[in-house]
């Protein structure tokens, strides 16, 4: 290369009167191409033939060429009997890390082993931009790394006591504190500093990217519609029923219409119940079949079977289980055939490192400070099944097609999964295929 370019060198110099011809300077750069050619090829011939030069060996037996129009060089090269394959040697770019300063600490989205592979499915170009997904929990908590996110929203708690707001449901989604004093949701009850619950999802479904600030989450662009309906001692069966019809775009007497209805919804939330009460799967039938809104659940966290969780065990949702770090399932998690796929929730004992990292606030019953803190359930493997939903609803607008019914959602999700261990549906999530899935779909 070195004597190439010196002798160029001196032909430019000694022709520094003469201009290059239009020709000259339009003629097309040489490109590279992988070929390999069987045993006793006619190797000399079929470089002459396809106009390119040999540059350098490959692996396998195969060599690098150059072309000046390597397209067409391919194509005469296929055509010969005595040449196995021929490609363009492709230039590949490092995969998408943002410059979040705490990303290399959210080991749930990019290690390879317990991780869902994100950055692969961020390169495919979906980032949640015009998706929305409601968060169904404990409300909206300020946070620099995730306020621009937030959406429209309510305020489902009708109990006054539970909400800490004087008043039953209205339209300021704040989630106030659901701390609570012993034995002030019944007898035995231990007491607790808020949790900012709500706060935590959120974050792993859409905390901005690349402000070079705290985390990110796994569609940075989407939009949280935070509906709030769990305060001091959880949340009824009435609220969430009509926190999902609403969320989704449904109406609920006394409530205004959801100007922000949103597509995917999360339900970081649950209790024991043998069977899915008709209250609620009558909500979820509205959300989905009626919205064609994907409802994505946690499987809950008493290491028993989610068929006695609701709504784990509800027809229609995605029931989303729990692994660790290295793709076991969680010790807490639920396990069972009601499981449709597991992702990463994490276990905190014994290093609080092997959670999942999101935002947070540090307040013990109002809210204080914006922090970031690690913490493992069902709760946190649910946003990421919901974020890579909004991924593959974004990657089908950017291919001009029509948004992934549930029920197509859920077959992709469970069609492309990574290996995890048993008692986790069909695997962990895999973000990159799901998006790749939902990209290459009619």
């Amino acid at each position: 290369m070195r004597t190439g370019m010196a002798a160029l060198l001196g032909v430019v110099m000694a022709l520094t009167v003469t201009p290059l011809t239009a020709a000259a300077q339009e003629e097309p750069e040489e490109q590279e191409i992988i070929v390999k050619f069987k045993e006793g090829a006619s190797r000399g011939d079929a470089l002459t033939e396809s106009r390119t030069r040999a540059v350098a060996d490959a692996t396998d037996g195969a060599e690098v060429l150059a072309s000046r129009d390597a397209t067409e060089s391919i194509r005469v090269l296929m055509a010969r009997g005595d040449v196995e394959y021929a490609e363009p040697n492709m230039v590949f770019e490092t995969m998408a890390v943002p410059n979040d300063p705490l990303w290399p600490s959210q080991w749930h989205y990019w290690e390879a082993t317990g991780g869902i592979q994100l950055s692969p499915a961020w390169d495919l170009g979906p980032s949640g931009s015009g998706q929305r997904v409601a968060v169904i929990d404990t409300g909206r908590t300020a946070h620099p790394d995730m306020s621009a996110n937030y959406i429209g929203g309510y305020d489902f708690i009708s109990n006054a006591v539970y909400a800490k707001d004087g008043n039953g449901r209205d339209a300021n989604p704040t989630d106030q504190g659901d701390w609570r004093l012993a034995n002030q949701c019944g007898p035995g009850t231990a007491a607790r500093a808020s949790s900012w619950h709500g706060l935590h999802v959120a974050g792993t479904v859409a905390a901005l990217r690349n402000n070079a600030t705290g985390v990110t989450g796994v569609a940075p662009l989407a939009k949280v519609v935070p509906v709030r309906v769990l305060g001091t001692c959880g949340g009824t069966l009435a609220d969430i029923a009509a926190g999902i019809v609403w969320a989704a775009g449904g109406a609920v007497p006394g409530v205004p219409a959801n100007p922000n209805p949103a597509k995917v919804l999360n339900l970081s939330l649950g209790g024991p119940s043998a069977a899915c009460p008709a209250t609620l799967q009558n909500a979820i039938n509205t959300a989905r079949n009626v919205h064609r809104a994907t409802v994505v659940v946690a499987a809950g966290n008493s290491a028993v079977d989610a068929a006695g969780a609701t709504p784990a065990n509800c027809a229609g949702v995605i029931t989303t289980g729990a692994t660790d770090r290295q793709a076991n399932r969680a010790s807490y998690a639920n396990f069972g055939a009601t499981i449709e796929v597991c992702a990463p929730g994490g276990e905190t004992s014994p290093s609080a490192a092997n959670g999942v990292l999101s935002t947070l606030n540090n307040g013990p019953t109002v809210p204080a400070g914006s922090i970031y803190k690690h913490y493992q359930g069902t709760s946190m493997a649910t946003p990421h099944v919901a974020g890579v939903v909004a991924l593959m609803q974004h990657a089908r607008v950017q291919q001009g097609k029509a948004l992934l019914t549930p029920a197509q959602v859920l077959f992709y999700l469970k069609a492309k999964v990574l290996p995890a261990a048993a008692q986790c549906g069909k695997g962990l999530v895999d973000a990159r295929q799901s998006v790749a899935a939902a990209i290459a779909a009619p």
